[in-house]
């Protein structure tokens, strides 16, 4: 385990190395690595079967060796700065917390120097860094519940929590047996039998308002199966409308809170996205909470509710000096 925790940062070093060194002999990079030839050589085998997703001619990384040098003649874009979105981001910082809290982590103080540099890296273009881009961070009450959570399921204690969901725009008590705590899309979710739905669901974590670990031992039941996320976490539905919203700088945060697709970024800051919906009424009045600050394109039958209701709601208020021109 030493070992490959040691020969993971040296691959990942290796390309730039090389890079800014074409043509340099192999023994005086392995003097620089501080492992024999030997070895270095196994390294640069082993980095000729990495690259981009297709891993054929083209994808690899590629190396020219002439006598004793070597030099990268393809490197799959590992010149590049590690850039990760906000979603990215999130669900990478997430992951190390849960990991660095993880008893028996090989190294907890390098998962934590991990933390830190990408916290810190969050909103500065550094080109010989890690960038982030603008995003939804995991707060000190959600950073809470995420240890609650983590509590729970290491105990096997039932959780008595509080909670908003958004496509209903409605807040629920509710007594849930934990079954797992997983990354979707960016956000950390707990997944556990809900008592009060008598079936398998999922609880954002940051959608979570109070949350009390029980004494009860969790109990879901034999049949209660974990849900397949690999398609994300609302596949699809023949059902579901489909919108396409332009939103303001001021109304990026909805990319993050709710799930968004296909994110197209504009002049001005603005950003295209595509958002399915469950409830044509829910969809109409987020919009209309949000006023001049996203814009529907599409559907046309939901941008024409839309302005009806604003329309009708401007009429009703209409003695109302605010309204008056």
């Amino acid at each position: 385990m030493k070992a490959v925790a040691q020969r993971l940062p040296r691959l990942l070093a290796l390309v730039p190395y090389l890079l800014a060194r074409p043509g340099i002999k192999i023994d005086d990079a392995a003097a620089d690595f501080d492992v024999t030839p030997q070895q270095l050589r196994k390294d640069l085998e082993l980095l000729w079967m990495c690259g981009l997703p297709g891993y054929g001619p083209g994808d690899l990384i590629d190396l020219s060796f002439d006598a004793d040098t070597v030099t990268v003649t393809f490197d799959a874009g590992m010149r590049r700065p590690l850039r990760l979105t906000g979603r990215e981001a999130t669900a990478l910082l997430v992951a190390l917390r849960a990991l660095a809290e993880t008893p028996g982590v090989l190294d907890a103080d390098a998962v934590r120097r991990a933390i830190a540099k990408i916290e810190s890296a969050s909103g500065e273009a550094r080109p010989d860094g890690v960038v982030i881009d603008p995003g939804v961070r995991e707060s000190d009450p959600t950073a809470s519940t995420r240890r609650s959570v983590q509590d729970a399921l290491t105990r096997a204690r039932a959780l008595r929590m509080r909670y908003y969901t958004a496509s209903t725009d409605q807040i629920t008590e509710r007594v849930t047996d934990p079954m797992r705590m997983l990354i979707v899309d960016g956000h950390g979710y707990l997944e556990a039998w809900c008592r009060r739905a008598e079936g398998v669901r999922m609880f954002r974590l940051d959608r979570i308002d109070m949350l009390e670990v029980l004494d009860e031992q969790a109990s879901a039941p034999p049949d209660a199966e974990p849900m397949d996320v690999s398609e994300g976490l609302f596949p699809p539905r023949p059902e579901h409308g489909e919108a396409v919203l332009v939103l303001a700088p001021e109304t990026r945060w909805m990319a993050e809170y709710y799930s968004c697709e296909e994110l197209d970024e504009l002049a001005g800051g603005r950003l295209r996205v595509r958002m399915r919906y469950g409830d044509e009424d829910w969809m109409v009045r987020l919009l209309l909470g949000l006023g001049g600050d996203v814009s529907v394109e599409e559907p046309v039958e939901l941008a024409e509710r839309v302005r009806s209701r604003a329309i009708e709601a401007l009429e009703r208020a209409g003695h109302l000096p605010v309204t008056r021109d």
